[in-house]
């Protein structure tokens, strides 16, 4: 079987102007093929469009992240896995003697299997078959946005508790220093506010577009360059995290 190739952070960056290029043209022909559902051919929302194509980018380039740092540290690439799975996150037993009325507690104890939340992270980061990292991808996030993130992180890390927690960004809307890149980020005080109620998931927060989400200046508007160091810094993190599976 032949090695995959590991991609290159030269790539990552050519990558990201190529597709910030298709989304362009895609906002600018009304008949892009992409602007049309595979299913019955109807138009598609374009507002949709455009969010779904950067999700998919921020997705491609943080797998090729993960890859690069995993392939810094061993060339052993077969124990490295990544994936976008879903996990099935149990009812809690607990909460099922809570319930005063006896037909529903009955009914969900004789079907307890089937009571699940299927939860899904962005990319799951497997080594040697073991869940050691998920990783949330967001073209930008806020802080109403960063709940839900902590909230699935909290449920995951219920069935896998040293996991790491990271959440990659293209843009930030979070206030603080988050969108500008120093080497030591201190934050913000709504964000870090929202964290400390979440007291078992420890989230690494890592922008790669620099300067604050303008909602009037989207990216496919107002070219935002996305630089070789930043990509390097994203890598350095994933490094120091992925060490000890070495």
């Amino acid at each position: 079987m032949p090695k995959e190739k590991v991609p290159t952070i030269a790539g990552i960056v050519r990558i990201y102007k190529e597709k910030i290029n298709e989304i362009v043209s895609v906002v600018n022909d009304p008949n892009h093929p992409l602007r049309k559902d595979k299913k019955d051919g109807k138009k598609r929302a374009i507002g949709g469009v455009v969010r779904s194509l950067k999700g998919a980018l921020l997705e491609h380039i943080t797998e090729k992240i993960v890859k690069i740092a995993w392939h810094n540290l061993t060339e052993d690439t077969s124990r490295l896995r990544i994936s976008s799975g879903k996990e099935a996150i149990p009812i809690k037993k607990s909460y099922i003697r809570r319930i005063k009325d006896q037909q529903i507690r009955k009914r969900i104890q004789a079907n307890e299997k089937k009571y699940a939340y299927d939860l899904c992270i962005d990319k799951h980061v497997y080594v040697d078959n073991v869940l050691v990292m998920g990783i949330e991808c967001k073209a930008y996030t806020e802080n109403a946005m960063l709940k839900r993130v902590l909230v699935d992180f909290h449920f995951l890390q219920l069935i896998h508790k040293n996991i790491t927690c990271c959440l990659f960004q293209l843009e930030s809307q979070l206030g603080g220093d988050y969108s500008k890149l120093p080497k030591t980020v201190f934050g913000s005080f709504s964000t870090h506010s929202i964290m400390s109620y979440f007291e078992n998931v420890e989230l690494h927060i890592f922008t790669l577009l620099e300067g604050e989400r303008n909602i009037n200046k989207p990216i496919h508007k107002f070219f935002k360059p996305l630089e070789y160091g930043n990509v390097e810094r994203a890598v350095k993190l994933l490094e120091h995290h992925l060490r000890k599976f070495v």
